[in-house]
């Protein structure tokens, strides 16, 4: 037989007596809560005081989800703006695109107005490339013998003329510009009617009036245009433009600079003009007579 020593402090309800107890006042609480609303301030209360509580459990978690989204929109956005730098070269490129054809139309518009205006047939050309030599001022352009084009036909742009062809091949043409050194265009001033030679210099935009007198009637800003005087470019073509004279009397005659009214070194597109040729060939020279022969004409005449 077992012996429990009595207890030194008093132990309380038992159990069950708790169970029904905190039972009871469950069910109690409940009808007070759900049928008169006793309760409803208690729980405002109570709401109060623990929301710092459920914040302070809830913080771990929340910086959690906005550190991922962080770091999700951080790549996000680095996507977005990577793809948006791509649209954006893209769309700059198609821009690029668009002006190059909008100067292209409006140069072959400009073409085609002076088509038109002319009076010779011309064939439409393109640029290939320029010669070369450094020291010429040629380019090639894309048509040839089986396109009718021949040596001497002058080459033009919307602006004026160009050059002409030096040299045909089959499917190909070498046009010499006015600006290559020794070439020669006989010009006249639009201002005064003054004839002169334009020389071209070798240098990039720049030509030469040669041989005008030191008193000549030529002023800066002056339009020159082809004479027709050499039977190669039809009279009237925009040449060059008067941009500087210098009257230095040590030199035998002026230095009249000139700028090319066409685009000499710019277009891609240029009109060859099959240009006829209206002045008749030069008379043969008869050979002058030497003075024995002249003499001996004589002493048979007199004989």
């Amino acid at each position: 037989m077992e012996h429990t020593p009595p207890p030194f402090f008093k132990t309380g309800a038992s159990p069950l007596a708790r169970l029904l107890i905190f039972a009871a006042l469950s069910l109690l609480l409940l009808v007070a809560d759900g049928r008169y609303q006793y309760l409803e301030n208690l729980r405002q209360v109570a709401a109060v005081i623990v929301y710092p509580l459920q914040r302070i459990a809830a913080a771990p978690a929340s910086l959690a989800r906005r550190a991922g989204d962080f770091f999700t929109g951080h790549a996000t956005l680095r996507e977005e703006n990577a793809q948006l730098r791509l649209d954006n070269l893209t769309a700059a490129a198609k821009a690029q695109q668009a002006r190059a054809l909008e100067s292209e139309n409006a140069h072959l518009r400009t073409l085609l107005e002076v088509r038109q205006r002319s009076q010779d047939r011309a064939t439409l050309a393109e640029v290939l490339y320029a010669a070369r030599d450094p020291f010429s001022r040629r380019i090639v352009i894309d048509k040839g013998a089986q396109h009718e084009i021949r040596n001497g036909f002058p080459v033009i742009d919307g602006a004026g003329v160009v050059g002409q062809v030096t040299r045909v091949y089959p499917l190909l043409a070498e046009v010499t510009l006015i600006t290559d050194k020794g070439h020669l265009v006989p010009v006249l001033n639009v201002r005064n009617g003054l004839r002169s030679v334009l020389a071209g210099t070798g240098v990039q935009g720049s030509l030469e009036l040669q041989f005008a007198a030191l008193n000549a009637d030529v002023q800066k800003g002056d339009q020159l245009v082809t004479s027709g005087i050499d039977g190669v470019y039809p009279a009237g073509l925009p040449v060059a433009e008067v941009v500087a004279i210098d009257h230095n009397p040590a030199l035998l005659f002026a230095k009249v600079t000139c700028r090319p009214l066409g685009m000499v070194n710019s277009q891609t597109r240029v009109f060859v003009v099959h240009a006829a040729a209206d002045v008749p060939p030069r008379p043969v020279e008869e050979p002058e007579k030497s003075p024995r022969t002249r003499k001996g004409a004589k002493g048979s005449k007199g004989g």
